[in-house]
């Protein structure tokens, strides 16, 4: 049933599309605090403070009163998609070449990210805190003229996270904390389809479909003298997307089956552990390092509910980032930074497609605060990322189980790939 089998291309490409307008590899977007941004986020998970609290929830144990923060990044990627010989195997026809145009530069929209996070002491020793993220959050467009039209179009993915936490300092130097994420997730997808006749124009198909869903985190933070640690857990989300797929444009044999279909996609995000030091090296200087396991083969189906009641396999492998960096307070106003990170990809090498152009990835950083008063403080960060070349090699078919299985023999590259991220934020305390 083609309903069936083009929809699984969509949703997949509602999670996988993401690496490149996100800072972290996956379908994941790291950028929520512009301070954390200034040293390649290497210190987040022991760091304290309302800018920590996405990576842990511990990050205000103790805390007197009421503080803040609110920042936003834009994101700036560029890259080019190019054809190597991608090749359409109509039924009774010898395989051709897809046609239509050979490069496709910049399909990734750019973008603002906002975050922003807020916590209040009860006492000294116990504080409530609500952090709200925008974790996977991305717009890409590719012309209905370009050589990966059958792969993808128009991929839009809006998620808001809230996360609402609490923190315990239990003893001196030793802070806990949990929290919810309750997470809304928005999606629109489409690609073209191929019409039996290379001499008919193409198809179409749009999915649409929205949730809420919830996971958790849980974190703590220890200190004693010149060294804090800090590790946390961030736990899958199962969403569940209710929406519809629209087929149109198909044409002769293919005809019956345009039309709207209501249906679910349900599909898990990666957990994450991460695991961190800091270092006062000096009063002036502190050194940061910091590593996240991701969960990635959690992604390992994309699960279609009825009436299609069928499975895409994805095969997402576990992956890491590693990132090191300075702060360095240069006055008593003025604090500089500067990090570097190292983020592996989840996607194998050999089920790469236009959809998710994504590879390793270096990160490079520099960043600075000014405290205005003792109260308020801004924070600027500028991040810029180097991706690998890579192919692209996922081989996909149209009406696959059927008469009218069309294969798109997928052979192209990912190159040129980098990202530019300008990070502004405040914080505040009360």
């Amino acid at each position: 049933m083609q309903a069936t089998n083009t929809s699984r291309l969509t949703i997949a490409a509602l999670l996988a599309l993401a690496p490149c307008t996100a800072m972290a590899s996956g379908f994941y977007i790291i950028e929520q605090s512009p301070k954390a941004a200034g040293r390649a986020y290497s210190g987040e998970v022991a760091d304290t403070g309302p800018e920590s609290l996405w990576w842990n929830p511990a990050a205000v144990a103790g805390q007197k009163g009421l503080s803040g923060q609110i920042g936003a990044s834009a994101i700036l990627p560029s890259g080019k998609v190019s054809n190597a010989g991608t090749l359409i195997v109509r039924p009774g026809q010898a395989p051709a070449a897809v046609g239509g145009d050979q490069v496709t530069s910049n399909p990734i929209n750019k973008g603002v990210v906002p975050t922003g996070s807020i916590a209040y002491g009860l006492n000294d020793k116990v504080a409530l805190s609500l952090t709200i993220a925008a974790p996977y959050n991305f717009t890409t467009d590719y012309p209905t003229t370009s050589w990966a039209r059958y792969s993808a179009l128009k991929t839009s993915l809006r998620t808001f996270d809230i996360q609402p936490g609490i923190a315990v300092e239990v003893m001196p130097g030793l802070r806990v904390g949990a929290a919810l994420n309750v997470e809304y997730a928005k999606a629109e997808l489409g690609n073209a389809l191929p019409n039996l006749s290379p001499l008919l124009a193409d198809g179409s198909q749009k999915l649409q479909g929205n949730g809420w869903d919830m996971g958790y985190s849980a974190g703590f933070q220890f200190g004693r003298g010149p060294v804090t640690i800090g590790a946390s857990y961030k736990s899958s989300v199962k969403h569940v997307l209710k929406g519809t797929i629209t087929l149109d444009g198909l044409l002769g044999p293919l005809a019956a089956r345009n039309g709207q279909t209501a249906t679910t996609a349900t599909f898990n995000t990666p957990w994450q552990a991460i695991f961190g030091i800091r270092y006062a090296l000096s009063p002036a200087i502190t050194l940061n390092a910091q590593a996240t396991a991701s969960g990635w083969s959690k992604f390992d189906a994309i699960r279609l509910g009825s009436p299609l009641n069928t499975a895409i396999p994805e095969n997402y492998r576990d992956s890491w980032a590693y990132a090191v960096g300075v702060d360095a307070k240069v006055s008593p106003k003025w604090t500089l930074r500067a990090g570097v990170m190292r983020d592996l990809t989840p996607v194998r090498g050999t089920e790469r497609d236009a959809r998710v152009p994504d590879s390793n990835r270096w990160m490079f950083a520099l960043g600075a605060s000014h405290q205005f008063s003792p109260r308020a403080t801004i924070d600027v960060g500028v991040n810029y990322l180097t991706l690998d070349n890579a192919p692209i090699n996922r081989i996909t078919a149209a009406y696959a189980g059927t008469a009218a299985q069309t294969p798109v023999l997928v052979n192209g590259t990912v190159t040129d790939a980098h990202v530019l991220i300008l990070a502004l934020g405040g914080r505040f305390s009360l």
